[in-house]
């Protein structure tokens, strides 16, 4: 079982620079999410937060909740939060981060995740079906 956690403004798919991230709303990223995870054989939680905390206590606590793995777009948190780093690195379960923006063909500050480096790998600028691929890859190593 797979949980998908996405961070801070992710809330806002949609409606917020679409002309980056698409028409997409939050509901319809977790409704294919959940379409994929079901083509896959496996099923899925989706979780949104914008609050740092509640990220990190999600991901402490997914072992303990059955959890396998976790894909993490962790929004502008990729870029400074060393404590979301920390909790990824602490925590037995495979990660895989996901942009749905190709975020090392945007702002210089967009191009440094302190998250990639503790994850198994990172999925960038696929849209919608970088969230697929993280699962395959998590589901490919377990």
């Amino acid at each position: 079982m797979v949980l998908i956690l996405n961070g801070p403004n992710l809330n806002a798919l949609g409606k917020r620079e679409p002309q980056i991230y698409g028409t997409l709303t939050l509901s319809d990223l977790e409704s294919l999410c959940e379409a994929y995870a079901a083509e896959l054989g496996t099923d899925v939680t989706c979780r949104q937060s914008n609050f740092e905390g509640q990220l990190i206590e999600w991901i402490q606590d997914a072992e303990g909740h059955g959890f396998t793995g976790i894909v993490l777009n962790p929004g502008a948190l990729t870029h400074y939060s060393y404590a979301l780093r920390d909790a990824v690195a602490g925590q037995p379960l495979p990660v895989v981060e996901v942009h749905l923006s190709n975020v090392d063909a945007r702002e210089a500050f967009r191009q440094v995740s302190v998250t990639a480096g503790v994850c198994l790998g990172k999925v960038s600028g696929f849209g919608p079906l970088g969230y697929r691929l993280a699962m395959e890859v998590l589901l490919e190593r377990l």
